[in-house]
């Protein structure tokens, strides 16, 4: 069999079991394992945008979760694509979301995508650079509809009244 093969093979079951490994610490609550799963100088930014950096930080706010808002909640999701950019380094997506614990299904409108970059290390593969958004697609209107249209006449008033940035 091929090496190469062979290792693409292993290196997807290693991501998978990463995530899963992710869903799962999140559902015992544990945030020391949690916090495992990341490289110490790892970045994590949340579904509001806000960032933090190094796995102690990590640790430290999922803790506060875990006892606190997001106490007895579980992580639901699927892994949606592994991509391998070097032997090395790889971008995971998933979808997840919070199941609060007197909920049985998940509410639609708190579906989150993750992007997680990750590096194999001497442990394994470890989370590098999460970024956690909700998923709220809005429809990109075509340049002749009312929206646009509203637009670009507002775009052109401002710039002849000297308004909003300067073009370069």
């Amino acid at each position: 069999m091929n090496t190469t093969l062979d290792q693409r093979r292993a290196d997807d079951l290693a991501l998978r079991g990463l995530f899963d490994k992710l869903m799962q610490a999140w559902t015992d609550n544990d945030a020391a394992a949690y916090a495992a799963l990341f490289t110490e100088d790892s970045d994590y930014v949340s579904y509001d945008g806000t960032r933090a950096i190094g796995r102690s930080e990590h640790q430290a706010n999922h803790a506060k979760l875990f006892r606190g808002v997001l106490a007895g909640s579980a992580l639901v999701g699927d892994l949606e694509s592994i991509r391998i950019i070097t032997p090395d380094a790889a971008i995971l997506h998933g979808t997840a979301s919070v199941l609060m614990p007197w909920r049985s299904r998940l509410p639609e409108r708190r579906l989150s995508r993750q992007t997680l970059v990750t590096v194999r290390t001497d442990q394994g593969w470890k989370i590098t650079a999460l970024h956690n958004g909700r998923v709220r697609p809005v429809r990109i209107p075509e340049p002749d509809s009312f929206p646009s249209r509203m637009s670009q006449l507002m775009a052109r008033l401002a710039r002849r009244l000297g308004f909003g940035h300067k073009r370069s």
